[in-house]
């Protein structure tokens, strides 16, 4: 049964689950013209690039400021932690150059709904972008815009705070060369997974 008997209308963390995978590798998702997955562990700071079981290349990265457990809401300056994919690139991003990620996911969607900090239409909104390959609603409780970017106008004391410190409100950053690096693995539908 899909449905939680202590929450009538709440389906479960499985439904979930199996929802997530259906559309995360379902032929409605976003075309996934990568070969190359991106791999982000919190805990190491360090984001991967790999071609199958091959580490490609690594990076150092900085995260959100409040660097463990999951993004939950707007303004928890948490970085995500699941599956997600690149949707859009911002050249004129004032951290230098932006590539959005589809947050939130169906995962965090489903946890906003039920902490009810979404509603069911948002929900069903969040889910029906994720099915359609589409940008999730940005606006909601859950937040948005997340993304990986570089660091912007780089100055001594930004390179030294960035090496030292999770500076973003929930993004991953990396320096503007390093960004300029791991553009050319990256495209629309490139796989991003992050890790505790």
């Amino acid at each position: 049964m899909l449905r939680n008997p202590d929450y009538p209308g709440l389906i479960t963390w499985r439904a979930v689950w199996i929802l997530t995978l259906f559309i995360f590798h379902g032929s409605s998702s976003a075309a996934i013209s990568s070969p190359y997955l991106i791999e982000i562990n919190k805990s190491t700071r360090e984001l991967k690039v790999l071609s199958g079981e091959q580490v490609v290349r690594s990076f150092h990265i900085s995260l959100g400021k409040a660097d463990h457990g999951a993004k939950r809401r707007r303004g928890d300056n948490r970085t995500p932690v699941g599956a997600y994919q690149v949707v859009d690139f911002n050249n004129d991003s004032k951290f230098f150059f932006f590539m959005l990620l589809n947050y939130p996911n169906t995962v965090d969607a489903w946890h906003g709904y039920r902490d009810q900090t979404i509603s069911a239409s948002e929900f069903r909104q969040i889910v029906t972008a994720i099915k359609n390959g589409a940008v999730p609603p940005q606006n909601t409780a859950l937040g948005g815009f997340i993304g990986i970017h570089g660091v912007g106008e780089e100055t001594g004391e930004t390179l030294e705070i960035h090496e030292s410190f999770n500076w973003t409100e929930g993004c991953i950053a990396l320096t503007n060369d390093e960004m300029n690096e791991l553009r050319q693995y990256v495209s629309y539908g490139t796989r991003v997974l992050i890790r505790e």
